[in-house]
């Protein structure tokens, strides 16, 4: 039996990967952008619609079966960015889809949600969460929405807490943290074919040798990663920002982006009572 899948954010760096990975001969996808991209031989395969607009939202999902939510900032940036691309955005894509009766969502979040964890530390998913930036916070939002639609309209809801999502390891970290393309491309499609009741989270991670997350819930999706960290040891360049947290730059008190987006540091005002 064939279904529709929404891929949100589908001309990402993300939902490029999934927009080409996840299709087969049971899949009809639909591929929704904000903003065409200007190669005018790509325009025809995207949907256009704002999901900042709920009535767009709904336009968008009717007719849909599931939905991977790959839409939305993957970096720290100013609030009144985040909370509309990551927030508001997240809130419409849930709402539209229980008005629409769509069966599940796959949304991408992301291992920073716990990044304030010291390195080495083993986390299950059930670890309190610790957040290492506006951003992660937002992404843990979005954990919750999908927790009560879950609760409360009967949503099937797999969250995904993406690690270091690159073609190879770029650095020291992402030997316990990366998530290579092959293994995303398998955890999605396994989040969008296993049984699944209510809100389930997993760590987005390949199977690196000595990393920091459980792999709970693997067993019950069917997923089984097969690329190893280990194979870039040698060659892996150190981290330009080492820092004592699995977050690594994110955590860092300064960090405020590192794209377009970011945006100046403002150091605390100096109050005159602080001792020497």
């Amino acid at each position: 039996m064939s279904s529709t899948i929404l891929i949100t954010g589908a001309a990402g760096h993300l939902g490029t990967v999934l927009s080409g990975g996840l299709a087969n001969d049971g899949r009809q996808l639909k591929l929704t952008v904000l903003r065409l991209p200007s190669n005018p031989d790509l325009q025809d395969e995207f949907s256009l619609g704002d999901l900042g607009d709920l009535d767009a939202a709904i336009e968008l999902t009717r007719g849909v079966d599931a939905i991977v939510h790959a839409a939305g900032i993957p970096d720290e940036a100013p609030f009144e960015t985040l909370s509309l691309a990551n927030m508001t955005v997240t809130y419409n894509v849930f709402e539209a889809a229980r008005i629409n009766r769509v069966r599940r969502i796959v949304y991408a979040s992301s291992a920073h949600v716990v990044g304030m964890y010291q390195r080495g530390i083993p986390l299950t998913v059930s670890a309190q969460a610790a957040p290492d930036s506006v951003y992660a916070a937002t992404k843990l939002f979005g954990e919750s929405v999908g927790f009560v639609y879950a609760a409360k309209h009967g949503l099937e809801v797999v969250n995904i807490r993406i690690g270091s999502f690159q073609p190879a390891p770029a650095d020291a970290r992402q030997l316990q943290t990366w998530l290579s393309y092959p293994d995303a491309i398998s955890i999605f499609d396994r989040a969008l074919e296993a049984k699944v009741t209510g809100s389930v989270t997993i760590y987005g991670g390949s199977a690196n040798t000595g990393r920091w997350w459980s792999d709970e819930g693997y067993d019950e999706l069917g997923y089984s990663p097969i690329d190893d960290a280990a194979a870039f040891e040698a060659t892996v360049p150190a981290e330009m920002f080492p820092t004592d947290w699995q977050g690594g730059v994110f955590s860092l008190p300064w960090y405020t982006g590192s794209g377009p987006l970011a945006r100046p540091f403002r150091p605390a005002i100096h109050s005159g009572n602080e001792s020497d």
